[in-house]
């Protein structure tokens, strides 16, 4: 107990103790006391000012105060001010002297400066020198200085360094200085101060920096900045800065020279009076043009007493994108680590690693480090955003200075959640499926690197992750086992490492489900048909009938009786509505070369058929009547009457049908002159044994149905 009581005592102890220590006497005497009058160019009044220096106690309260009396006088002025004070013109007497002090005061006592005495008129103080610069082959300054009341500089005071050294090397000199042992390459710092008559020298000038100034050395370090796409055949050339050590001076133009299928010509682009062609920043500068259709390409840097060796650069012709993944990425803020593990060719001269921010203009968001054959490993120091695609690219230049892209893979800092697909719809869609299509977020809303994409809602609450394509802007997905004609209402979002966006969700119907058992009733009997249908037709052909149950179409086609010889006289007796008779008759080698081809129905058979009996016991069909009818029973006149039945109905196209008689009919015909057309049993027997009886059928066929 008495050891935590000695530890609280002691720690009150060490807090008071500053405020018991501290000091308890007068302050400390003001010093390096200057007073002078400032060149005023407006010609306002000539005030004296004056400057002190000071150590106040910080926990005492210290009033300071500016007391001046003339020298030959006891009586003075007092101004209470702190750190300075001005004497105003109508205090004092011009070209007179004074004698000013300071004092400082606070609780414990006071302290007194040591006096200083002038000449009103011998403080006079110029403003700081201006220096200009003369770039010749040494380096030389040169300064202009203002005083008073027209009066000229004396002397001048220069000092100089280079830039980084804490010692400075002062001489004097007027009206100007040189710099014998100057470095090409070095920048150097220097300050002027200058007394004019009999006043008092101002202050030192702010510092003044050059280069010294010799031809620039070494080659610019030339790129290509082609955006985001590694597949753009749009891009813009562009370099690094020369540094000072090898600038050796002012870049004032830099030189491009450009080269395509046409011809070659140079663009001279100015540093002092830019232009929309020309673009820097502390770092890079580019061209403002496109690269489209250029070959190569060349820039030097130019100052004023020469320029570097031209940089070449081969635009290479652009391929797709290639799909293996050869280098790791390590992205932060502030840092950038590429690596790759790759064979080395002969042909290589080294690796280039650049990356590209997405959506920044060309020479700002890019940057690229040259990596020796043989290392395996670039760098890059920078700030880095979050939530924003960089594009990282590994490339390959040769001794000939060809460019080959080997890899790129885009990478993020900090990654976030993603915003929602731009475009979700349906595709195309059946009973119990539907194709979903969507566009890919685009870049720079991605936020972070999209893992997959999900797709839900098919009231099976099954979440479907799709993997990225990125190889094109949009992609479809088949949602299965769906339900027919039932509505739908399904979403889609992009997942990242942070999480998964907003959702957006379409809606559809599925189609109905068709009906098979329809389908099934009526190609049944189609295809029944289809069997029965040479059955049929086979029946028909070996009865030589007509099937009524087929259609017209199926049937052979036969010639019509109404022109054949032997029915010349029933053809006056038959009725033409009797069509229903269909004769299928074969015959391999007809005699006539066309026929005329009728369809006979069956209803009018019976009643349209009507025989006559002939005196010699025959009995004749007879088609048609009244005065139609022809007798060729009459044997007186049988002559007469056999030329008038050879003689075919006009009607029914008879006339038609005997000219188109083979040769072998018409011997027929010539040789039956001398008969009677209405020949006994035997000569119709023998008639029905040629032409018509191999066509037609026999008379007894034809009452027998």
């Amino acid at each position: 107990m008495a050891t935590l009581r000695t530890r609280w005592l002691l720690s009150i102890f060490l807090v008071n103790l500053p405020n018991c220590c501290a000091s308890t006497g007068p302050p400390a005497p003001p010093s390096n006391l200057k007073c002078f009058i400032p060149c005023n160019e407006n010609g306002s009044e000539e005030h004296i000012n004056c400057t002190w220096d000071q150590t106040p106690d910080p926990g005492i309260p210290t009033n300071y105060s500016l007391h001046w009396v003339p020298a030959s006088s006891k009586e003075g002025n007092v101004t209470n001010v702190n750190g300075s004070a001005v004497i105003d013109r109508e205090k004092y007497n011009s070209h007179s002297d004074l004698r000013v002090w300071v004092q400082a005061k606070n609780q414990n006592g006071s302290a007194k400066s040591k006096d200083i005495t002038f000449n009103t008129g011998n403080i006079y103080k110029p403003a700081p020198p201006k220096i200009t610069e003369i770039y010749q082959d040494q380096l030389e300054i040169h300064w202009n200085v203002t005083c008073c009341q027209g009066a000229f500089a004396k002397q001048c005071d220069v000092r100089h360094r280079a830039a980084g050294d804490q010692v400075w090397q002062e001489t004097t000199a007027f009206p100007g200085y040189i710099l014998d042992d100057a470095q090409p390459g070095i920048v150097y710092e220097f300050q002027v101060r200058c007394a004019c008559g009999i006043g008092l020298s101002s202050d030192w000038c702010a510092i003044h920096r050059v280069i010294s100034e010799k031809a620039p050395v070494g080659q610019l370090d030339l790129w290509m900045d082609c955006g985001s796409s590694p597949t753009s055949v749009d891009c813009a050339l562009t370099w690094k800065k020369l540094p000072l050590s090898q600038a050796c001076g002012h870049i004032l133009r830099y030189e491009v020279k450009l080269l395509n299928k046409t011809g070659a010509w140079s663009v001279n682009l100015s540093t002092t009076e830019p232009s929309g062609q020309l673009v820097c920043d502390e770092m890079q500068c580019y061209h403002n043009s496109s690269l489209k259709d250029v070959l190569s390409a060349s820039v030097s840097a130019h100052n004023a007493h020469g320029a570097t060796r031209p940089s070449n650069l081969t635009i290479p012709i652009r391929g797709k994108e290639p799909k293996e993944k050869v280098i790791d990425l390590k992205m932060n803020k502030e840092n950038l680590t590429v690596s790759w593990n790759l064979p080395s060719q002969l042909s290589d001269k080294e690796y280039v690693v650049q990356y590209k921010q997405a959506g920044s203009p060309p020479g700002q968001g890019f940057d690229w480090v040259r990596v020796e054959k043989g290392h395996t490993t670039g760098i890059f120091k920078g700030h880095f955003k979050n939530y924003t695609a960089y594009q990282v690219s590994l490339i390959t230049v040769s001794h000939s200075g060809e460019c080959h892209r080997i890899s790129s893979v885009i990478e993020y800092s900090g990654q976030g959640t993603p915003s929602e697909v731009p475009l979700f719809k349906v595709d195309s869609i059946s009973a119990t499926s539907v194709t979903l299509f969507w566009k890919h977020v685009p870049l720079l809303k991605r936020r972070g690197l999209i893992l997959h994409y999900e797709i839900g809602g098919d009231r099976q609450n099954k979440v479907h992750e799709v993997p990225v394509s990125p190889q094109h802007e949009s992609q479809t997905y088949e949602l299965q086992d769906l339900t027919p004609n039932q509505e739908y209402e399904v979403w889609i979002k992009a997942v990242t490492k942070a999480g998964p966006g907003a959702n957006v969700t379409t809606r559809f119907n599925t189609k109905r489900e068709e009906s098979f058992a329809l389908i099934i009733i009526v190609l049944i009997p189609c295809i029944l048909a289809l069997i029965c249908l040479p059955v049929f037709l086979s029946v028909c052909r070996r009865e030589s009938k007509a099937c009524p149950l087929m259609p017209s179409c199926f049937y052979e086609k036969v010639p019509d009786p109404h022109n054949s010889r032997i029915f010349t006289q029933m053809k006056h007796q038959m009725n033409d509505s009797l069509a229903w008779i269909c004769i299928s008759v074969y015959e391999p080698h007809p005699n006539i070369s066309l026929v005329e081809i009728v369809e006979i129905e069956h209803k009018a058979l019976e009643s349209s058929l009507e025989t006559t009996s002939h005196p010699n016991g025959l009995s004749r069909p007879l088609v048609g009547g009244g005065s139609s009818q022809i007798d060729c029973q009459d044997d007186q006149r049988e002559d007469a009457v056999t030329e008038e039945c050879d003689r075919t109905d006009h009607r029914y196209g008879g006339d038609q049908y005997s000219k188109m008689v083979d040769s072998d009919e018409e011997r027929d015909n010539e040789e039956e002159d001398s008969y009677d057309c209405l020949s006994s049993s035997e000569e119709d027997r023998l008639r029905m044994a040629g032409y018509e009886k191999h066509f037609m059928p026999s008379m007894q066929e034809i009452l027998e149905v």
